[in-house]
């Protein structure tokens, strides 16, 4: 579902993720009609990095 909110709406993901300053800068990033590719790129960059570190905190509280 992140994904294509990061697709269609790439400011909101950050919202969704815990970036809210980052997601202000997507926005103002999207408004421009040149800016929307790479605020996508951004958004799925950013979403998947969000799930590498949710992983990996995963994985380090079931050792400890």
């Amino acid at each position: 579902m992140r994904l294509l909110i990061a697709l269609l709406l790439p400011w909101l993901t950050f919202f969704t993720i815990g970036r809210p300053i980052a997601g202000v800068i997507c926005l103002v990033l999207q408004v421009t009609l040149i800016g929307w590719l790479p605020a996508t790129i951004w958004a799925v960059y950013a979403l998947s990095q969000y799930k590498t570190d949710q992983k990996i905190e995963k994985a380090l509280g079931r050792r400890g």
